[in-house]
């Protein structure tokens, strides 16, 4: 398929995984992206010129409705003007959200309203990463293997936005008032997505919600959600699979991507308390790096903090000196008990759990930009969907593009800087994702 000239497609993530998934997915697809960390100046979007996908990385994910409804506007209105027949709200694939915390439903009212849309797709399945959507409900990989998002070890207990349904239309009937409707597997399978959309636009569905079960789904969801885009631009929702679902369509030329090389020290912050995570830092001790526990409790009182922050510092610097990679993470999986000993202390203080995970995020990535400064990295780790997006942002980058692959989703990354600065290589790593040597893989590269 040959694709209009230009931009074809823009997106806001909100969180910053999930945005560098859909730069990910559409690079290796052949469409060059760029993520930018705020709304980009003519000049920065110049220095950027020939993109075919432009994104804003945003923290929309850990934010209530009002400042969804302070803050969205001018970036949807932004991305308008941009061009692209698609202009993608990215939710994270395991549908984080809740009415006061990341509302996706709040989105969609405001995307709607911004881009003059009536109606916006939602797809969340990406059967990639281990997640599929089946008669409306989401279902993802677990350890012990498939299930659905309200069982799920991670999701059915998440600390902000525990999942207590599977069926995404319910999920989201408690966030918007906006009709929900769904093309459901069988209709796509039939080959029959547009028709099927076109039934549920009838009824007065404000958001309709595809099934993804395969690429044949995959293809035939992104042949139903193009064909609309022709008519007029599509203010869409989803995960990274709303892209998967459109390259899956166009059937583009794959181009072959460069290999990730070895370094011989990296640093990792970790602010993940997934079970994924709690592999990965245990298999990393073995190989090279030097875990460090930062007191995350410490957080609600700023001279204790700033101690504690100066004792993990010293740690790091010490390990980069032997020759060590320091892994800094504030939790060691769901079961933790600094997670216990966190929520006690900012109970006591009367500190809101958002504003406490906002403050240790931008603690670590305040440190990760202190040892990349001061012993030259050149590459780096951010695990943790909250983490990722506050963390970065201390980084003082501009921007950020695709360089290789370390695992699905988890892509080598360049954020970009201003005044001659060198690009550092980074890593944003989702909770979920990668495999069990991840931190090692993404020193040793292969």
């Amino acid at each position: 398929m040959t694709l209009p000239d230009g931009v074809v497609l823009t997106w806001y993530g909100d969180d910053f995984t999930g945005s560098g998934a859909v730069m990910e997915a559409l690079e290796f697809a052949g469409l060059p992206a760029v993520m930018f960390l705020g709304v980009p100046s003519a000049a920065l979007l110049a220095r950027f010129a020939g993109r075919r996908a432009v994104g804003i990385a945003g923290d929309a994910r850990s934010r209530d409705p009002a400042w969804m409804e302070a803050h969205l506007p001018p970036v949807f209105a932004a991305l308008a003007v941009m061009g692209g027949r698609v202009l993608h709200y990215k939710l994270c694939s395991t549908f984080d959200s809740a009415p006061h915390l990341g509302s996706i439903g709040k989105a969609a009212e405001i995307g709607l309203a911004v881009t003059g849309a009536d109606w916006a797709p939602l797809v969340v399945g990406a059967p990639k990463i281990g997640r599929w959507q089946m008669f409306g409900n989401l279902f993802a990989r677990a350890p012990a293997g498939v299930v659905r998002l309200d069982r799920h070890p991670t999701m059915a207990v998440h600390p902000t936005t525990p999942m207590h349904e599977a069926d995404v239309r319910v999920h989201l009937g408690r966030q918007t008032a906006l009709p929900v409707g769904l093309v459901d597997v069988l209709a796509l399978q039939a080959g029959r997505g547009e028709a099927a959309l076109g039934e549920e636009l009838a009824k007065g569905a404000g958001i309709v919600a595809f099934d993804v079960l395969d690429q044949a789904t995959l293809a035939e969801a992104g042949r139903a959600i193009w064909a609309r885009a022709a008519d007029a631009p599509v203010f869409a929702l989803g995960s990274q699979g709303l892209e998967e679902a459109l390259i899956a369509h166009w059937n583009l030329p794959r181009p072959v991507m460069p290999a990730v090389g070895r370094v011989d020290r990296i640093a990792v912050v970790s602010g993940s308390c997934s079970p994924d995570t709690a592999r990965q830092i245990a298999a990393a001790a073995g190989m090279g790096f030097a875990p460090i526990a930062v007191a995350a409790e410490r957080v609600v009182e700023a001279r204790g903090w700033a101690e504690e922050l100066g004792r993990v510092e010293a740690l790091a610097l010490d390990a980069l000196a032997q020759g060590r990679s320091p892994l800094i993470v504030s939790a060691a999986g769901p079961d933790d008990p600094a997670l216990a000993r966190m929520a006690a202390a900012r109970a006591a203080a009367g500190m809101e759990a958002g504003a406490a995970t906002a403050a240790l995020s931008r603690a670590l990535g305040g440190l990760l930009a202190g040892l990349v400064a001061a012993e030259g990295l050149g590459r780096a780790v951010i695990a943790g969907g909250d983490t990722s997006s506050h963390a970065t942002a201390e980084l003082g980058c501009l921007a950020l593009t695709v360089k290789a692959s370390v695992a699905p989703s988890v892509p080598l990354l360049a954020a970009h800087f201003d005044g001659g600065r060198a690009p550092l290589e980074l890593v944003l790593k989702g909770g979920q994702m990668g495999g069990a040597g991840l931190f090692a893989q993404v020193r040793d590269g292969g």
